[in-house]
């Protein structure tokens, strides 16, 4: 009799291949600092993973620097590569480095851990980014995120460290110095040594983190000027730190116009390292001014920043568009100016230059160039006639990146990081991004913001548009209604656009938290 032998069925298993992680600790959790920034990288299959909210900053809690250190410790052991705010690690968050109480040894203290963390991780791509103060033109453009004080003199304490920055550029006049003594009497010493003593640690934190990147603690680091001029204090200290690591150069060192966009630039290096990858860009600017374009917010020209912001990202300048990976088009105002997204004169309407603009994005989209939008001819919103030129034209999903919110640099350096990044993507997650853009900076900031500001008298409760207080929940549904009807008037019809949501996470008009279907879906994961 035979004998049936019963051998074991063996099955084969696929091991699961996890996804390359990313750490990112942001300078706070703006969401444009924070999950949008992250989304980008995340559609390309990566796992960002970002600390918690509640140690990360927001406009009341200045952020953990002590919870932030022990979070990036405990999450570097499996990380391919981490992109981190020096501010977020030192102060606690970028609002933290211009309110901190710290004393100049305990930050001098935190700069020294970065020595120590690179000594226990040598093999991960560390690239960091820090701000160099920037110098509100006034109390009111401060947004409450200056001491107290700057309410009372801001605009004093801007004007001073004008004339202080002039003076060592180019000599003052008679009448200037006169004015700078007046100043110095003017200002409560008190406040002017408070403001100028902050400045100080910052820059010796500064100085530290450049002398660690001669060491190759860092892979990389950037120095962003946040809000400044071209004669400020944030311009001065930001030439005595170039001239100090002008021996690095810059594929290791970089100070740099802007703030916001760093995390997004150097997630795209990152990336780029990661794959050994050498993005090139093509930058073609509307006529006019174009290029020389000293823009709002900012101490130089916009093609410096651009230029600088390429080489952040990991990329190169293309000479021809067919070579690029990008053709990055920039949406300046012949006359070399930057008007505010809540300007009467953003109503749609053709201004000189915009059908130009548009024939151009229209004539390289029919090459099959990879078109992203750089539209900086208003800060803190879209171009609505611009806008209107590409709905018109049915070339809003035919680009490939867009960018209009904040500073001009703020869109600019995102959309060189975004625009990078998305060749690789699919289709739906190249318009999900699209989507994510025109809902913040053209449907909220260029055209409902303005319109919930002036209607803010007419809802019951306490609150204005910089502390909404306890008319923030009818200031959401009033601006999830009228997104929604913008939405139904100008862009195709997405199933994500369905339902709309709107939170103001710092309780304040200025940013919003707009969240539909497509980026609800997004997962971020916060150990």
């Amino acid at each position: 009799m035979a004998v049936m032998m019963l051998m074991p069925a063996v099955f084969a298993r696929h091991k699961e291949v996890k996804p390359d992680k990313i750490l990112f600790i942001p300078h706070d959790n703006r969401p444009i600092s924070d999950k949008q920034t992250a989304e980008v990288v995340k559609k390309l299959g990566y796992d960002v993973v970002i600390p918690p909210d509640e140690i990360l900053g927001d406009r009341q809690n200045l952020g953990n620097p002590d919870a932030l250190w022990t979070w990036l410790e405990a999450n570097a052991v499996d990380a391919k590569a981490a992109v981190i705010s020096s501010d977020s690690l030192v102060y606690g968050s970028l609002v933290g480095s211009r309110k901190h109480n710290y004393n100049r040894n305990e930050v001098v203290e935190r700069v020294e851990k970065f020595s120590q963390f690179r000594k226990k991780n040598q093999q991960l791509p560390l690239y960091a980014f820090g701000s160099i103060m920037r110098t509100p033109r006034s109390g009111e453009a401060s947004g409450h995120e200056e001491p107290a004080y700057y309410r009372s003199y801001g605009s004093d304490i801007f004007r001073y460290t004008v004339l202080r920055d002039k003076a060592e550029v180019e000599g003052l006049s008679h009448r200037e110095n006169k004015e700078k003594a007046f100043l110095e009497e003017l200002i409560p010493q008190k406040n002017l040594s408070d403001w100028l003593g902050r400045r100080k640690k910052n820059f010796a934190v500064n100085e530290e983190l450049i002398k660690l990147t001669r060491k190759n603690v860092f892979d990389y680091f950037v120095l962003g000027r946040d809000d400044n001029a071209p004669y400020s204090q944030t311009h001065m200290e930001s030439r005595h730190l170039t001239n100090f690591g002008k021996d690095l150069g810059k594929e290791k060192f970089q100070t740099m116009a802007g703030i916001d966009e760093m995390a997004m630039l150097l997630l795209a290096r990152a990336v780029n390292h990661m794959r050994n990858e050498t993005p090139s860009v093509y930058t073609r600017y509307n006529w006019g001014r174009g290029p020389y374009t000293v823009p709002a917010y900012s101490d130089e020209k916009i093609s410096i920043s651009i230029n600088d912001a390429i080489i952040a990202a990991g990329g190169v300048a293309a000479a021809r568009p067919e070579q690029a990976d990008l053709v990055m088009m920039v949406n300046t105002n012949p006359n070399g100016k930057t008007y505010e997204a809540n300007e009467r004169n953003n109503d749609g309407e053709e201004r000189e230059g915009t059908k130009y603009f548009a024939d151009l994005v229209s004539e390289y989209v029919s090459k099959g160039y990879p078109v992203g939008i750089a539209d900086i001819a208003f800060a803190n919103g879209s171009d609505n006639a611009l806008m209107e030129q590409l709905k018109k034209r049915n070339l809003l999903f035919k680009i490939r990146a867009y960018s209009g919110w904040n500073t001009p640099t703020n869109s600019s350096g995102f959309l060189i990081g975004e625009g990078m990044l998305v060749h690789r993507m699919k289709k739906d997650d190249v318009e999900a991004l699209l989507l994510t853009r025109y809902l913040d900076d053209w449907a909220y900031q260029a055209n409902v913001r303005n319109t919930i500001a002036r209607q803010l008298t007419w809802l019951r409760g306490d609150g204005v548009y910089g502390s909404l207080d306890t008319k923030r929940e009818a200031v959401s549904l009033r601006t999830q209604k009228m997104i929604s009807r913008f939405v139904d008037v100008n862009l195709p019809h997405f199933s994500s656009l369905e339902e709309i949501y709107v939170y103001f996470p710092w309780n304040r008009m200025f940013e919003s938290d707009i969240q539909h279907q497509a980026y609800k879906e997004i997962h971020f994961f916060k150990k």
